[in-house]
């Protein structure tokens, strides 16, 4: 595990977090972790995760992961953005029309790249993969297989919209490999932010797959999210899946972005 004023990475072989609830920060962002219960037969973590925030904290970029057969996938991933960290951060310093831009094709760079994909035909298991990122009032998104993230504000609240992207199943990074396909499998998006205060959520679907499905609904997390700080509410649902004795691991990256500019609405308003 690698920490520094704006990165961080972990994979679930480096501390596991079985039957542990652990909530850090990294700067403004919160970042936690629980392994799952062993009661529940829990004995290893293969999530993962990294997350940079730049030095002027006008941007941040999340990855989240979300393995299976071993973590191995996971840091194969980790490893594979750290790499190629200089020409990622040098385009996400672009302005934010810029960078939108183009990272869909740094992201299928990164991941069509042989020397990676030679090490995944290798590996035991493959992972699912979210990136997020914000710059200004824009989310971007690029997800493979079924993590999920959430935007959190009342404006979207009042609609019944909570979530950003869709889970897919059958799509990973690895042993399993999406991008060995003549059309690799993936989605994307872009959403602008609401003005005001929007809470950002990612999580890996330990959360969501858990016994009497305390949190199947998105608008049950909003619920949770919307009032009091990060860690307390991520505390809550951590706290609610441990006493579910879930058995998957669970890990969530969230943090706030205040829009002061104007934002989209309708023209009759």
């Amino acid at each position: 595990m690698t920490k520094s004023s704006g990165e961080f990475n972990w994979v679930g072989s480096q501390n596991n977090f079985v039957d542990n609830i652990n909530i850090g920060d990294l700067k403004y962002i919160s970042i936690g972790r629980f392994g799952g219960n062993s009661t529940a037969g829990q004995y290893k973590n293969e999530d993962g995760c990294l997350v940079w925030v730049s030095e002027k904290e006008d941007w941040e970029f999340a990855v989240i992961l979300d393995a299976h057969n071993s973590d191995e996938s996971a840091r194969l991933v980790v490893e594979q953005f750290v790499l190629k960290k200089k020409e990622i951060q040098h385009l996400l310093s672009l302005p934010y029309d810029q960078a939108l831009k183009r990272l869909e094709q740094e992201m299928l760079d990164l991941f069509q790249e042989e020397a990676f994909m030679d090490k995944c035909r290798n590996a035991q298991g493959e992972t699912a993969c979210l990136v997020l990122f914000r710059k200004d009032k824009y989310i971007w998104w690029f997800s493979v297989g079924d993590c999920l993230s959430y935007l959190f504000h009342s404006d979207l609240a009042k609609l019944g919209q909570y979530q950003i992207n869709q889970r897919q199943f059958y799509e990973w990074v690895g042993q399993v490999n999406t991008f060995e396909k003549a059309v690799p499998c993936y989605s994307k998006g872009v959403r602008e932010l609401r003005k005001g205060m929007n809470r950002i959520l990612m999580t890996t679907d330990g959360l969501i797959e858990c016994p009497n499905e305390p949190f199947s609904s998105p608008k049950v997390i909003y619920h949770v999210m919307k009032n009091g700080s990060i860690k307390n509410s991520l505390m809550t649902l951590f706290q609610t899946v441990k006493e579910n004795n879930v058995r998957d691991s669970t890990t969530i990256i969230s943090w706030d972005v205040t829009i002061t500019e104007d934002v989209t609405i309708p023209s009759d308003q």
